[in-house]
């Protein structure tokens, strides 16, 4: 074969290889999972089971650190709104100088939708 002619089936099947790349579906992109969040209610009580407003509640992120807090309802409740599956969080409330035990809320605890009562000592 003269030398042209090997440049040119050459050239022609690279042609080839790269149409026929074109043709191949696009790989599967990974589509990210919807986050999934879970939900921390409950109430704070006195020592007397009455029902405490304005306790502040706090949150920890116990990853990051980071604190939330929220002050409850007249009926002593309290609610966190999308807590992240995968962090461990610790909750306590405090009121006029007393405050609860702090509750520990696992990652490992799969459930959507948490319920915690937390007593003044």
């Amino acid at each position: 074969m003269k030398r042209v002619e090997v440049k040119l089936l050459l050239g022609v099947f690279v042609m080839a290889v790269f149409g026929a790349l074109l043709l191949l579906p696009a790989p599967a992109q990974a589509k990210p999972r919807p986050q999934t969040f879970r939900s921390l209610t409950g109430h704070v009580f006195s020592k007397d089971n009455k029902p405490v407003s304005k306790a502040v509640v706090y949150l920890k992120n116990t990853k990051t650190h980071q604190v939330e807090n929220y002050i409850s309802d007249p009926d002593g409740s309290y609610h966190f709104p999308w807590l992240s599956p995968t962090v461990d969080y610790e909750v306590h409330a405090e009121f006029k100088g007393a405050s609860t035990d702090t509750k520990m809320i696992s990652s490992f605890d799969t459930r959507k939708q948490l319920d915690i009562v937390l007593r003044l000592r």
